[in-house]
């Protein structure tokens, strides 16, 4: 038995959701897989496939190997990556994880200049805005927006991550322009639906102060506050990398700009993120390179005297 095609074969069946998507997905027959799949128990002496004519499910030791299956399968393409990598310029693969509207504002235009700098990276973009496992996704690199936790994975901050209290000229004009924190609570606040934690904006500057807003239009979407923020419906705290354009175009107004603000905790930056094990790789640095001279510092979206 080759094992390690074996385990291609399992860690297929699994991520395909059967064994005819695993065939076609490895290019191979269905009874292929399924003899690789069955040869894999025999050799282990277990079962780690519950199978019927609609599904196939992971047993419990199935499970618990099935995540040491996609450990090992990612170690030996890294180490083949390295190597590949070690003469010649970048190449290869690059998979990544993005932010829906962060990669639609900021790295899809960028796109195409990276690729005339790298002709030989292939790149498969996943847009979520879920927080995605790398390795159980088999990434090499995410591109996050906040905080991040360490302990796993190198975090390397790209650019800051501020938010923004604004509001368009319009609104301001009719309903005034808060002078502190504690006005807000007499304006009309769009906020995110998330959770109840982004009602309440915690603002540092002279003193901390916290205010609990509310308003007549919640969201889970932070384009569509936006969208109502510059029709003059209200006040929104976005990001300054998704409204500093506006507020360069004077669609929106920076309020409260001695304060810093946020939701809560700490706000992060925006931060490329890899496993220990893809540090040395040329296409990784490449990219997160790339996107650190093309932000700039501090990143164009901030350069308004506004902001």
């Amino acid at each position: 038995m080759d094992t390690f095609a074996a385990l291609k074969a399992f860690v297929a069946v699994i991520e395909s959701g059967g064994f005819a998507p695993a065939g076609r997905q490895m290019g191979v027959a269905t009874s292929s897989v399924t003899r690789q799949v069955d040869a894999l128990e025999r050799s282990l002496g277990t079962q780690l496939l519950n199978r019927s004519t609609r599904s196939v499910t992971l047993t419990g030791m199935g499970e618990s190997y099935f995540e040491h299956a996609v450990r090992i399968l990612g170690d030996l393409e890294n180490a083949n990556l390295e190597v590949s990598e070690a003469a010649g310029p970048p190449r290869g693969l690059l998979r990544v994880s993005l932010s829906v509207t962060f990669a639609r504002l900021h790295i899809a235009p960028a796109i195409p200049a990276f690729a005339r700098l790298y002709p030989e990276i292939r790149l498969d973009l996943t847009l979520s805005d879920d927080v995605v496992d790398l390795v159980g996704e088999r990434l090499d690199l995410a591109i996050r927006l906040g905080s991040v936790e360490t302990s796993s994975v190198v975090a390397r901050k790209i650019a800051p991550h501020r938010r923004l209290v604004c509001a368009s000229p319009e609104y301001c004009d009719q309903w005034g322009t808060p002078r502190s924190p504690a006005d807000l609570a007499s304006h009309n606040c769009l906020t995110f639906s998330y959770t109840r934690g982004h009602s309440l904006w915690r603002f540092s500057g002279r003193s901390q102060e916290s205010v609990r807003v509310s308003g007549s239009l919640r969201t889970n979407n932070s384009e569509v506050l936006r969208e109502a923020a510059i029709g003059g419906m209200g006040l929104v705290l976005l990001p300054s990398w998704l409204v500093g354009a506006d507020i360069e175009a004077e669609r929106l107004r920076v309020v409260l700009p001695e304060w810093e603000v946020g939701l809560g905790g700490d706000g992060g930056a925006i931060y490329a993120v890899y496993q220990p094990n893809r540090r040395v790789s040329k296409t990784v640095r490449a990219f997160v390179d790339f996107l650190v001279e093309r932000f700039g510092s501090p990143p164009y979206w901030d350069a308004s005297s506004d902001i």
